[in-house]
């Protein structure tokens, strides 16, 4: 019997959707992606949730309105995978929704941990009949964990090699490193920003949303004097588990680190900066991994700029795009959130105590059950 379920993921980058119908029981392997769609967000949903990782007046009913805006647009993406692939809401076991993160505190002095996703859920069940698994986070928090990074289980179940040691990067908006150890632990967490910075300059002073094929930070030259300036966070020399967020990288944290630096260098040398800061913290993560295969995903997977610096820092790995091992970068996060929704409704762990730091691994996700009437 045929397992489906339905994989969302919008993240830090905001730049859409990423919806992936995906078959658990296929013949070989894990899993078989059998769609996959993208639909792009529109500058004002955008906008309306960038607004909220920041305080602001008015946040609850802005709160709801962008929620259900989120709604909306993960509804689209269903529709379009359904009908690509012609099945009908009683096809779908369940989908998997992470929602849009908005703030995120885990770990605070005062133990009073948090983090906030919107989450589309209600909406979507009831507009598409299909039940939802949705918060994966909060009790992993509420258990004394970070509650992210959610994906290196599942990575572990799709990439692990048995008898040597594998390394996953996902470069979204922020980076997260997945360690596969040839035999103990699977351990993983943030490890600063991934495109976030990169995009944010690009899109303030052109207006476009990305840096195209890392064409910008390919002509610069990296400033060494920014650059320190930059990995002079605390952030970078915690030790894990740790996790961030728009919370602490964001424009703000770029000005008020940068300075009259920022503004003193060429536009391209301060893509090129970036673009090596994201490098240099990823690789420094992996630098005791031992792993001689490093897969690479999310949309960063798609910056030769990015990748070529990464694979200078890592000499003794082949960095590899996630697509070299079957699973296209922009699809393997969204996969992961069917995966999580699928070992939710198995009633197994879907969280790591060796990641997050929680006190123990925790069956995670709320199951919202469609109206049949």
């Amino acid at each position: 019997m045929a397992e489906r379920f339905i994989g969302l993921m919008s993240g830090t980058s905001l730049d859409g959707v990423d919806a992936v119908l995906v078959d658990f029981s296929p013949p070989q392997g894990l899993q078989q992606v059998l769609g996959h769609c993208q639909v792009p967000m529109a500058a004002e949903l955008r906008q309306a949730l960038l607004e909220l990782n920041t305080p602001g007046p008015d946040e609850l009913n802005r709160s709801a309105l962008a929620c259900q805006g989120l709604a909306r647009l993960h509804v689209a993406a269903v529709r379009e995978l359904m009908q690509e692939a012609r099945l009908q809401p009683q096809d779908i076991r369940a989908m998997g929704v992470h929602g849009q993160t908005v703030r995120h505190q885990p770990g605070l002095p005062d133990g009073q941990a948090y983090t906030l996703q919107l989450d589309p859920s209600p909406w979507m069940t009831e507009a598409l009949g299909i039940d939802t698994v949705s918060d994966f986070r909060s009790q992993d928090v509420a258990a004394g964990g970070q509650g992210a990074p959610l994906v290196p289980a599942y990575h572990h179940a799709l990439f692990a090699a048995p008898g040597r040691a594998v390394a996953v990067v996902n470069l979204g908006g922020m980076a997260n490193v997945s360690l596969l150890p040839a035999d103990g632990p699977v351990t993983g967490f943030d490890t600063g920003p991934g495109n976030v910075l990169m995009d944010a300059w690009m899109h303030s002073r052109t207006g476009a949303p990305c840096d195209r094929d890392g064409r910008h930070a390919a002509a610069g030259e990296v400033d060494e004097a920014l650059l320190a300036a930059l990995l002079d966070e605390t952030f970078f020399r915690l030790p894990p588990p740790k996790s961030t967020g728009r919370d602490l990288f964001s424009m703000a944290w770029l000005q008020g680190r940068a300075g009259q630096r920022l503004q003193d260098c060429r536009f391209d040398d301060v893509m090129a900066t970036l673009c090596e800061l994201t490098a240099r913290t990823v690789a420094s993560a992996l630098t005791t991994a031992q792993a001689r295969t490093v897969w690479v995903c999310g949309g960063g997977a798609f910056n030769p700029e990015l990748m070529r610096r990464l694979q200078r820092h890592l000499p003794a790995a082949a960095v590899q795009s996630s697509a070299d091992a079957g699973l296209p970068p922009d699809q393997v996060e969204a996969c992961a959130f069917a995966w999580l929704a699928r070992e939710r409704l198995a009633g197994r762990p879907t969280t790591l105590s060796s990641v997050t730091g929680a006190r123990g691994g925790r069956i995670t996700g709320a199951h919202r059950v469609a109206g049949r009437a």
